[in-house]
């Protein structure tokens, strides 16, 4: 979330590398209709984090799908892959109540640990120090 409240993708890459990032309906098909938004890098993106506004453009970042306006009772999923599908990042759920409980300067993620896997907000500079190693 930026200062003046626009969302923003995060994307950290911990080896391989992202092309473009997409949120769509949580439970549906995301090479469906379901997309609500989807940006592709102008580079590969590779070790480190990456944001970039949802609703804005961005230098950096082609906006094939501009995001929808997102809905009340419905659970979305951001994901980062690639053009070859070689690779992807973890995704994240979120809906209207979790975007409302972001703060600028944290991250909403899937925390993916020897224990299991939750969904955290946490500020950003946690996020870049432990997302990679599932600490």
């Amino acid at each position: 979330m930026t200062a003046d409240g626009h969302l923003l993708g995060v994307v950290l890459v911990c080896g391989h590398h992202i092309d473009g990032a997409t949120v769509y309906v949580a439970g549906s098909d995301p090479d469906r209709e379901a997309t609500v938004g989807e940006w592709t890098a102008s580079h590969p993106l590779t070790e480190g984090v990456t944001t970039w506004p949802l609703d804005t453009p961005s230098a950096g970042w082609t906006t094939t799908t501009p995001l929808r306006p997102l809905a009340a009772r419905t659970t979305y999923v951001l994901y980062g892959w690639t053009k070859d599908n070689s690779w992807s990042s973890t995704s994240v759920e979120f809906t209207l109540r979790d975007r409302a409980a972001l703060r600028p300067g944290t991250v909403l993620y899937d925390r993916v640990t020897e224990d299991g896997e939750s969904t955290v907000t946490v500020p950003m500079t946690e996020f870049k120090s432990t997302a990679c190693t599932g600490d």
